[in-house]
């Protein structure tokens, strides 16, 4: 089988991944996981989809991430490989969609709004 090309956002992290065939090796932006996502946490997300259909081990993944904070990266990366998996064995889609890998989580930071500090938080009011 070929390479699959996949991608996952987060917040403002996209994640672009190419998932083929082999032993388990998983690389971000062309260093090792344990490099890129230092935190146990970040490296145990990513691989979340993985471990829960049962195939750790046997994929290759090389993962391109852009944007955003070391969170949102690595939940964008695990929505791509959630994808990937699915587009390999359609029987994975069932699991992943239970737990929601396979769902964009929509919430963004709010935007400031004029005559605010904040998106809500409004400057101090002082009476004298």
């Amino acid at each position: 089988m070929d390479t699959i090309n996949k991608i996952g956002r987060r917040k403002t992290s996209v994640a672009r991944i190419y998932m083929t065939p082999g032993n388990g090796k998983i690389t971000v932006n062309n260093q090792a996981i344990e490099v890129y996502f230092p935190f146990d946490l970040h490296q145990i997300v990513v691989k979340q989809p993985l471990a829960l259909v049962g195939v750790e081990g046997n994929y290759d993944v090389q993962i391109n991430v852009d944007g955003g904070g070391i969170k949102g990266q690595a939940e964008a990366a695990r929505m791509a490989i959630s994808r990937a998996l699915c587009e390999f064995d359609a029987a994975h889609r069932g699991p992943l969609k239970k737990e929601g890998f396979l769902t964009r989580d929509p919430r963004m930071v709010e935007r400031k709004k004029p005559g605010r500090r904040k998106a809500r938080r409004r400057f101090q009011f002082s009476k004298r």
